[in-house]
């Protein structure tokens, strides 16, 4: 408990240095330019075909009509930019996920590693390649827990529940990975990941927990619509953010234990071994024996 709170306070601490605050800037200014490119092309296209396809959808056509005779406006002309929005959310949550995973927690390791671990070997136990595909394959598994556990969040319990711990368990698995890729070798990570299994589940909820920040964004309802351009990087910001702090927890966490680890084998290879007294006692009446 102790080393899970010191961790969460030096996190904390690190998310003000300045290295930390342009490196969550970073991924931000490339999105936000994929975005805008890809809206320039594609965003009265896509605007478009999802207007035909409400169109185009027979079963709909009552309720149109229904809506139509309560307001005024073209409820089909708000709906499909939502629409577009919503299908674009979730690829932009996985998209901040994999490039903090695979660009920036290196890089916030490794400031962790230079300011309180100098000493610390670094034995890399694990690729640069081998970290991003691990990543890429985790994401895949809890997208997919997560399509398979929409029926669930009907029930309203766990609507609160399921999506938490999916990404809790996703940011688990890829960030204790990548906070140990560079210093650990693989019996000591697995080692590690065994032992402290429960806390890094607990941190990666918690930070699951906090990822869900942007919603208090796109809880705008109709309005994010129309200032997408203006309320997604300040999403996407909010969520690079808060992984970068929960780069920054696994970190201390993950280095500190693993130090701890080192001193120990250490201690353990120094220190005398010990004689069990049954055995020293028949060491001794077998001398004494005439």
């Amino acid at each position: 408990m102790r080393l899970l709170l010191d961790s969460f306070w030096r996190a904390v601490a690190y998310c003000m240095h300045p290295r930390v605050i342009v490196l969550s800037f970073l991924p931000l200014g490339l999105m936000v330019v994929l975005a805008a490119v890809l809206g320039y092309f594609y965003w009265d296209a896509s605007v478009a075909w999802t207007r035909q396809a409400l169109d185009a959808w027979p079963l709909l056509s009552g309720v149109w009509a229904w809506i139509g005779g309560i307001f005024s406006s073209d409820v089909k002309a708000i709906l499909a930019p939502l629409f577009v929005v919503l299908a674009v959310t979730p690829l932009i949550v996985v998209v901040s996920l994999l490039i903090v995973a695979g660009f920036m927690a290196p890089a916030l390791t490794r400031l962790v590693a230079e300011r309180r671990f100098p000493a610390l070997e670094q034995k890399r136990g694990a690729s640069f390649m081998g970290s991003a595909a691990r990543s890429l394959g985790l994401t895949v598994l809890a997208m997919l827990a997560l399509v398979v556990s929409m029926p669930l969040w009907l029930i309203p319990p766990l609507v609160l529940i399921l999506p938490p711990l999916i990404w809790g368990w996703l940011t688990y698995r890829v960030m204790s990975f990548d906070a140990l890729a560079e210093h650990a070798t693989s019996e000591e990570r697995n080692a590690l990941l065994r032992a402290h299994r429960l806390p890094l589940l607990a941190i990666g909820v918690l930070c699951g927990y906090l990822g869900a920040a942007p919603s208090i964004v796109w809880a705008s309802g109709l309005l994010f619509a129309a200032a997408f351009f203006v309320l997604a990087p300040m999403a996407i910001w909010i969520y690079t953010l808060v992984f970068a702090f929960s780069a920054l927890w696994f970190a201390h966490y993950c280095l500190d234990a693993l130090a701890r680890l080192r001193l120990q084998q250490a201690a353990a290879a120094v220190a005398p071994p010990a004689i069990d007294m049954a055995d020293a006692k028949a060491a001794a009446s077998q001398w004494s024996a005439p």
